[in-house]
């Protein structure tokens, strides 16, 4: 039998929380969601879960953190899936917006996180995963010399508006592709996508 280590011991248990945690969070919001629920949930104390956490908010960062390094890994594997990078521009955006489709990414990500956190905190985040990621893609399509993070910036800004009016709709689903054409469109109108001859 392999004995694990403290620090692995340690990992599994963070692991465990915040997975417990990013169920509830997403379930319930913030407000609604106990350190003492999700050490339940994870199969703990809550003594424990202050072991690893010193508070909630701390332990919402830590899911915040998870649903970025989702969405880039998501945003990322979609990308790879076309033949060039304007059509993975775009591949990107249509799923981000799926994303926010989710009930649970949509509570954490775009309600919770800036309330939370504060925007200053969730853009430092999002810098190091998903505006990476949308900042090199239209960094691959800019034709004009433009500045590629100022641009992400901006069309995050209108991806997340955007993943929000989806949630509000009557359905979503069916309003995606309408929203994923105005999306194309206002990248065309940004001069990202190069110039074909």
């Amino acid at each position: 039998m392999i004995r694990r280590t403290q620090a692995e011991r340690s990992d599994a248990t963070t692991s465990k929380l915040v997975a417990a945690a990013q169920q509830l969070f997403g379930r319930d919001g913030y407000a609604a969601t106990t350190i003492g629920a999700v050490a339940t949930v994870a199969g703990m104390t809550k003594g424990a879960a202050y072991h690893h956490f010193l508070n909630k908010a701390t332990l919402f960062r830590e899911v915040f953190i998870r649903e970025q390094e989702e969405i880039s890994a998501a945003l990322l594997s979609a990308a790879a899936q076309e033949p060039d990078p304007w059509a993975a521009l775009l591949r990107g955006c249509q799923t981000f917006l799926e994303h926010c489709l989710d009930p649970g990414f949509r509570q954490i990500v775009l309600l919770d996180g800036p309330a939370v956190l504060g925007w200053e905190a969730v853009r430092e985040i999002q810098r190091d995963h998903t505006l990476r990621v949308l900042t090199e893609g239209v960094r691959a399509v800019t034709a004009d010399g433009g500045d590629p993070g100022i641009r992400s910036q901006l069309i995050f800004g209108a991806l997340c508006e955007a993943g929000m009016l989806l949630a509000r709709s009557g359905d979503p689903r069916g309003d995606l592709p309408a929203v994923v054409t105005e999306a194309a469109r206002l990248l065309s109108s940004l001069s990202l996508e190069p110039h074909r001859t």
